[in-house]
């Protein structure tokens, strides 16, 4: 919000963290179930953030509250945060997500993206996965949408991985990034009751079930995500 703001007919001027806090009352008197609050405090300085803040926190108890920010010091007291995913690949969302946090907090700092890939349609659902067709969409729509896709697909286009990237944040602001796959194929029809997502229609051909049917053992020895983790492990000797 902009500094020396004029405000009323006499023409007072407010500061911008006056102004901020103006424009915070204002919202919160009005009776909406549901509030956006674009970088609220962005203005004010830290004592009075963390007044504001407890305030807003009370006052807006029984509403839904929607805070964008750029700073993360507050995050341990919401009971949700979402970091912009808008990264092309999964690496790219990994280091988002570990670099918005090292910022806040140092150290080391490791995140994860990872989700499905299909060759037949383009990499779909890719860095999508965990919204392809609506956050909301159960799994059962989305595995039989993917299947109704590949109707046309013979068998050896149905190819499709799992894949997971973990990227670390070192202290000194360093990026480590690793992979870790895992190949099938995507099956004719979901199969199995373990695991969850799209487990039930990714086929392992080497063991002749799906992900949702092979044994948890087995499942965590081949997973994505441990190739990554172990990839990672090594990464982190060489570096520390």
């Amino acid at each position: 919000m902009r500094s020396n703001v004029l405000c009323g007919s006499g023409g007072v001027r407010l500061s911008g963290g006056q102004a901020q806090r103006l424009a915070l009352a204002r919202t919160l008197a009005h009776p909406r179930p549901v509030l956006i609050l674009d970088d609220p405090f962005s203005a004010l300085d830290r004592k009075t953030e963390d007044i504001v803040f407890a305030n807003l926190q009370r006052m807006a108890k029984d509403k839904v509250v929607f805070r964008i920010s750029h700073r993360l010091y507050y995050f341990p007291q919401m009971q949700k945060v979402i970091f912009m995913e808008d990264g092309k690949t999964f690496a790219e969302n990994a280091k988002i997500k570990a670099m918005a946090v090292w910022k806040q907090t140092g150290g080391i700092v490791l995140a994860d993206d990872s989700g499905l890939a299909v060759d037949y349609i383009g990499g779909e659902p890719g860095v999508y996965s965990a919204r392809y067709l609506g956050e909301d969409t159960s799994y059962e729509i989305k595995n039989q949408a993917i299947i109704d896709r590949l109707a046309d697909a013979k068998e050896e286009e149905r190819t499709a991985r799992f894949v997971s990237a973990i990227a670390a944040v070192l202290p000194d602001g360093s990026e480590l990034v690793t992979e870790g796959t895992v190949e099938g194929l995507i099956a004719h029809e979901p199969a199995g009751n373990g695991g969850f997502g799209y487990d039930p229609i990714f086929y392992l051909p080497k063991y002749g079930v799906t992900s949702a049917e092979i044994p948890i053992e087995k499942k965590n020895e081949i997973s994505h995500r441990g190739k990554a983790l172990e990839a990672m492990k090594i990464k982190l000797r060489e570096r520390l």
